[in-house]
C-alpha cells in the first residue's frame, strides 16, 4: 500500500474520504489543502506526511494510480498553478 494512504487509514480516515483527497488533488491541489485541513489528523503525523511527500513526490503519482484516477489531471492542475 502506498505509504500516504496507509497514514491516512493509520488515521482512521474512511477510503471514500482518500478518494474524495485525491479527486480534489487532481482537480484542484489549493482545495486539496482545506479538505487535509478537515481531516482532524494531528499537526505533526501532517507533518510527516509531508515531509515525506516533498522527499518523494512519485509517492502523489503512485497514491493516484493506486486509486484509479487520472494522474495527467494533477499534472494540469499544476500547470495551471505555476501560470497563476
Amino acid at each position: 500500500m502506498n505509504p500516504i494512504i496507509a497514514i491516512l487509514k493509520e488515521h482512521n480516515v474512511s477510503d471514500a474520504q482518500i478518494q474524495e483527497l485525491f479527486q480534489a488533488l487532481t482537480e484542484n491541489p489549493l482545495m486539496a489543502m482545506g479538505t487535509i485541513g478537515q481531516l482532524g489528523i494531528a499537526p505533526e503525523k501532517l507533518q510527516q506526511l509531508m515531509a515525506l511527500v516533498m522527499q518523494n513526490p512519485a509517492l502523489i503519482k503512485e497514491a493516484v494510480s493506486e486509486l484509479g484516477l487520472d494522474f495527467a489531471k494533477v499534472e494540469a492542475a499544476k500547470a495551471q498553478l505555476q501560470k497563476s
